[in-house]
């Protein structure tokens, strides 16, 4: 995906937790859309800590934050709550159908599981203690992050490696009204 490409024809298909489409919520604000790996995922739980911890701050700036994953509605729901993400905005993808049409791929063996990898997953599990869980949803999908503005991609970040860090005000900021 290209900065500046139209994703309004995708998004208006795409219903919110909210009841509202990706299109009309990136039409009155931007929009911060996050497509996260598995729940059991260690990067994928330091990503919901992070982001419960700015959300006040980037939703506060006029930046929407909606949450792409690959379970269910009732578990996501558990882990944003586990996490202190009050309201979430999210969208139930578990195949993963959202994430390819953004251009998200399956990682390779480095990219999941490489050294580099594990030694954050090590270092982010002693300092924080978020654990490994179950796979609740593809293990090998790669995340990634969008700010949407009028139905069209204004930032973007795709993960290199599972365990990369993006700076989600930073990409916020892109768009701020």
């Amino acid at each position: 995906m290209e900065i500046g490409n139209d994703m309004s024809d995708i998004l208006t298909n795409v219903m919110t937790s909210s009841g509202e489409t990706v299109q009309e919520i990136s039409v009155n604000q931007p929009v911060l859309m996050v497509f996260l790996r598995h729940f059991g995922c260690t990067f994928c739980r330091e990503a919901l800590d992070e982001i419960s911890k700015k959300k006040a701050e980037i939703e506060n700036g006029g930046v929407k934050i909606v949450f792409v994953h690959m379970s269910d509605a009732k578990t996501a729901e558990e882990y944003f709550k586990r996490f202190n993400i009050e309201n979430p905005v999210h969208i139930c993808d578990p195949e993963c159908i959202l994430y390819q049409q953004f251009g998200l791929v399956k990682g390779s063996f480095q990219q999941l599981f490489g050294f580099n990898v594990w030694l954050r997953g090590i270092e982010t599990n002693m300092k924080h203690k978020y654990g490994l869980g179950k796979f609740l949803g593809d293990a090998f999908q790669m995340p990634g992050v969008f700010v949407i503005r009028n139905g069209t991609i204004r930032e973007k970040y795709i993960h290199k490696q599972a365990s990369d860090r993006p700076d989600y005000e930073q990409m916020a900021a892109c768009c701020v009204v």
